[in-house]
């Protein structure tokens, strides 16, 4: 199992940390900060998806007029891989 770190850029999050098994399986994922439920339902969703599928259905997603948000912030640290 690999341990990731990854800095967010322009989100209330400032780091990912994550855990990619050998199957490209997502095995544990921690933001720094942020906001507390939807971090938790994040984590929740992706704990057990393929890397590449997760990163697909997180990417793009955009938070009040932000371009960018803590999900399409993940799809950037899951495709950096």
């Amino acid at each position: 199992m690999k341990k990731y770190h990854y800095k967010t850029q322009g989100t209330c999050s400032s780091d990912i940390y994550f855990k990619i098994d050998e199957e490209n399986i997502i095995r544990d994922v921690k933001f720094e900060r942020g906001c507390s439920g939807n971090l938790k339902g994040i984590v929740a969703l992706c704990l057990g998806l393929d890397a590449k599928d997760a990163a697909s259905k997180l990417e793009g997603i955009t938070c009040g007029s932000k371009n960018t948000s803590c999900p399409d912030q993940f799809a950037k640290a899951l495709k950096s891989i």
